[in-house]
């Protein structure tokens, strides 16, 4: 029988779902005004956008209760 998903893989698979959803989703409303990311060089600007929800990923994971296991062999 498989283990039960623990709630910090759950709560951060959400955060990359939605900081990459929110990063979309203003990146389709700036699409018009470049002027928002032109400061970085385009080589960088993936990588850099790449960090947003990356880091709400890290913060929901590490802000997220431990699930405990029971019942595991000893």
């Amino acid at each position: 029988m498989a283990a039960p998903v623990e709630k910090k893989v759950t709560v951060a698979s959400a955060a990359a779902y939605v900081g990459s959803t929110g990063l979309l989703a203003s990146l389709a409303a700036a699409q018009d005004n470049a002027r928002l990311i032109e400061w970085m060089p385009d080589g960088l600007t993936p990588f850099v956008l790449a960090l947003i929800p990356a880091a709400i990923t890290f913060v929901g994971g590490w802000k997220a209760k431990h699930t405990p296991r029971t019942g595991l062999l000893r």
